[in-house]
């Protein structure tokens, strides 16, 4: 496959993969690509520190290092399933419920609204959140001139609790309590 085509020098690309139909790069539906491309690569940066910190990719709790590796699939397939006759697989939005079920069950009630942060990696996964949230506002505008599946809209709504989730869980695997918002 070459990277190289030529054919977007213009500002326009190839918007479906299987229909040679044509746009600006500005278009709402190719912001949503790359919403998502972004989002991958931030997941890719969670998963790398992920991997760093955990040596045998499962967490005490059963939280695996493949939830992430299939996550960042979901989430290409996601894009694909904007650009082709594809879809995303229709287990990922319960994947995503369950996991979040998982974790929940070992992280005290949350009874307040809590800062982003505590340790760099709950950090980045509040990165990803907000990306994702960004993400989500852009199909849901895309989605009033374009057809957009509803598992994908599903599927990134479930993502962004479930990063949310994943921040609070890895800061209590690094005993970083939540910090509560304190109004000034």
């Amino acid at each position: 496959m070459k990277i190289y085509t030529k054919t977007g020098d213009a500002g326009q690309t190839q918007v479906y993969v299987d229909k040679p139909i044509r746009v600006s790069k500005h278009d709402p539906l190719i912001e949503c690509y790359g919403a998502i491309d972004e989002l991958n690569a931030h997941m890719g940066l969670l998963h790398a520190q992920l991997q760093e910190l955990w040596s045998h990719h499962t967490s005490e709790h059963g939280i695996s290092l493949n939830w992430l590796t299939r996550i960042q699939n979901n989430l290409f397939s996601a894009g694909f399933a904007m650009s082709a006759s594809s879809r995303l697989p229709e287990s990922a939005v319960a994947e995503l419920e369950q996991q979040i079920d998982t974790m929940q069950r070992v992280l005290a009630p949350q009874t307040q609204f809590i800062l982003p942060g505590g340790s760099v990696l709950a950090s980045q996964a509040h990165v990803c959140r907000t990306v994702c949230r960004r993400a989500e506002r852009q199909l849901v505008s895309a989605s009033e001139h374009t057809d957009i599946a509803a598992p994908v809209l599903q599927f990134i709504n479930r993502l962004s609790d479930w990063l949310f989730v994943f921040a609070r869980y890895v800061n209590l695997l690094a005993n970083q309590p939540d910090t509560p918002v304190t109004p000034a």
